[in-house]
């Protein structure tokens, strides 16, 4: 990369720190005109890896249940792109929460193609929230301890 973005200090160390990866394939519906993966695609890449994560923390499940009080928001997402992806190639989307805050947490992104050559970077935040008051929700020690091996 010839310029890292601002959330990237040194690329080989940010880079060996991500422990989690979700394997994507590019479908020809993500891919436009010009035969690239349109760039609004890469946010459900992101979507695909941190709902993954979510699920493989087994946290998932608590949040997309009627039962449950907290449900879990975007409060911003950037990408960086890198390379240009192609139609069908396989992808690796990495996430790793790089802090947790109260009720919050920031997430950064690594997407490589088969090469693992970097295409995309990223980072967001998502903030845990109460689904009847819409108000952030604090992460209780049980959630705090299931992430504990996701962060960086």
């Amino acid at each position: 990369m010839k310029r890292l973005p601002a959330y990237i200090s040194d690329l080989e160390t940010w880079k060996a720190s991500f422990r989690f990866f979700q394997p994507v394939k590019v479908r020809f519906s993500e891919t436009d005109a010009f035969g690239h993966v349109n760039n609004t695609r890469v946010f459900i890449y992101f979507e695909e890896g941190r709902i993954a994560l979510f699920e493989k923390v087994g946290i998932m499940k608590e949040w997309a249940g009627s039962e449950s009080d907290a449900m879990i928001v975007t409060a911003d997402l950037h990408c960086d792109y890198i390379r240009q992806i192609k139609f069908g190639e396989a992808l690796q989307v990495g996430v790793k929460i790089e802090k947790l805050g109260r009720s919050s947490m920031e997430l950064h992104y690594l997407v490589v193609n088969e090469r693992e050559d970097i295409c995309l970077t990223g980072r967001g935040t998502m903030v845990q929230v109460n689904k009847k008051t819409e108000r952030s929700l604090p992460w209780n020690e049980e959630m705090k301890a299931l992430f504990r091996p996701y962060l960086s």
